[in-house]
């Protein structure tokens, strides 16, 4: 699949947490760093994510706040 998003992570799946409708699921793309992300429930079970599954993490924004 081609995509626009140049910022793409891979990783592995350290977590997932089930609420009602979402899920946060962290993936951990190595160096101590991690990504988490909140995606639908059906997409969990679509892309049937499961702990260890790798992955790829694809990150697209128009702009990127940072605070101190």
């Amino acid at each position: 699949m081609k995509i626009s998003a140049r910022n793409q992570l891979k990783g592995k799946v350290v977590e997932i947490s089930e609420g009602q409708v979402n899920a946060k699921v962290v993936v951990d793309i190595g160096g101590g760093n991690k990504i988490t992300s909140i995606i639908s429930l059906e997409s969990v079970k679509d892309l049937e994510l499961t702990l260890g599954s790798e992955v790829t993490t694809v990150i697209k924004s128009s702009s990127v706040m940072l605070m101190a």
